[in-house]
């Protein structure tokens, strides 16, 4: 039988100072950008998503353009999971990309830490409301360009004078189906949030 001074057990619920902090982070972006697959990609659980299947109904009103092979939609949100270790775990929000979704954003970014937004080089003016936002309301973000098959490539600096922003703002070429190279964009959000924290990179781990 075990003692009363014991380890806690399974059973026993921890207390809070024992739970692990919760760092929530947000992937938006355009339309087609690759936000559902990044959360997929790094995601140790099988993510939660709310794609369905585009309709007649969105014609006219989802612009497809550059991504006519696209056959699903983000509808509300993906939602993925990171545990960093006992004392750190990352919940990831996938915004939805379309215009008529936007409504969404501003509780989507309730308590987020900081942002990662996609930029897809065949449509970039897509993840301008993106860059916007979240420099409107002062939110930590970095830009991600998504390398698609097929697509231009663009160095950083020229993506960050089409997008007309500082020097300060990390911008990273990302393939959004590599789970590391997903994951080294996360680790920059994160360095660029500790950065605007003012706390030295090897808080980082």
């Amino acid at each position: 039988m075990a003692s009363a001074d014991s380890e806690t057990t399974a059973d026993t619920p921890r207390s809070a100072d024992e739970l692990p902090l919760a760092v929530k982070l947000l992937i938006a972006g355009g339309f087609g950008a690759g936000k559902t697959t990044l959360v997929g990609s790094v995601s140790e659980i099988t993510p939660l998503n709310t794609e369905e299947v585009m309709t007649e109904a969105s014609l006219g009103v989802d612009d497809v353009a550059g991504v006519e092979a696209k056959t699903t939609t983000t509808v509300a949100l993906d939602f993925g999971r990171i545990t960093i270790n006992d004392g750190v775990v990352l919940y990831l929000f996938g915004t939805p990309g379309q215009e008529r979704f936007w409504f969404m954003w501003d509780e989507l970014c309730h308590g987020a830490l900081g942002a990662v937004v996609l930029a897809d080089t065949r449509r970039l003016e897509s993840c301008f409301p993106s860059v916007d936002f979240f420099e409107g309301r002062g939110i930590p973000f970095v830009v991600a360009v998504n390398q698609f098959d097929g697509a231009h490539h663009y160095t950083t600096d020229e993506v960050r004078g089409a997008l007309d922003v500082g020097d300060d703002l990390p911008v990273v070429l990302c393939d959004a189906r590599e789970r590391e190279s997903g994951k080294e964009v996360l680790r920059s959000l994160v360095l660029h949030v500790m950065s605007r924290m003012g706390a030295p990179a090897a808080a980082t781990g």
